[in-house]
């Protein structure tokens, strides 16, 4: 029977072998930096993302590629972890750099969004399509010349009235009720994530999508 000792040595032999396993997709976490957008609509995807640094025990916080950006193992493969640090509309910079420095093809490229055709505490995951009115995925679309990437994107409602200005919605806050009802879809799309990333993609769809 093992001891302890021998545990840890276990633990950490992995862990190694983790660190030098090349990094073969990104998760990239859209949002806007700054403390003043932290709780708002738009920064659904960074939200997601400090769920997957906790989650994963791995601080998202070098700053590297127009971001910060964090390493860990996500379904037993090594993943970049991304929040871009340029507004917005510019998120594509930061995902173009860091996919040609690991030579990552766009489709293991896994983008995290808000979405405002969505109600709050539902999520929807696409193999691809258009950016659907999301800046920061038609600012990736563009960069990349492809909209050939899954996404996750979370919902956070529609504008209460069709007069009502898109971007005060999106960049006003979350209140407390919304904000726990989006928090509650993380673990679900964590898990939805390891399926994309081991290439199955309809059994995240079946269990992101049908979540209420």
């Amino acid at each position: 029977m093992s001891n302890i000792f021998d545990i840890f040595k276990k633990i950490e032999a992995e862990k190694q072998r983790g660190a030098l396993a090349p990094i073969t997709h990104i998760i990239v976490g859209l949002g806007n930096p700054g403390d003043k957008y932290a709780n708002t609509r738009h920064n659904a995807g960074f939200m997601m993302m400090d769920y997957i640094s906790e989650r994963c025990s791995t601080p998202v916080n070098r700053s590297k590629y127009h971001a910060l950006v964090g390493e860990c193992m996500i379904a037993g493969k090594r993943v970049l972890l991304m929040k871009p640090q340029t507004l917005m509309n510019a998120s594509g910079e930061a995902v173009k750099e860091a996919m040609a420095f690991y030579k990552i093809p766009i489709e293991n490229v896994i983008v995290l969004s808000d979405d405002v055709n969505l109600d709050v505490g539902r999520m929807r995951v696409r193999k691809s399509g258009s950016d659907g009115g999301q800046k920061g995925l038609r600012s990736i679309i563009e960069r990349m010349g492809s909209d050939e990437f899954p996404r996750v994107r979370f919902g956070v409602g529609k504008k209460p009235h069709p007069d009502y200005d898109m971007a005060d919605w999106v960049l006003g806050n979350l209140s407390a009720e919304d904000k726990r009802a989006l928090s509650e879809c993380f673990p679900t799309a964590f898990d939805g994530i390891g399926k994309i990333i081991l290439g199955d993609l309809d059994g995240a769809m079946q269990i992101c999508n049908a979540k209420k």
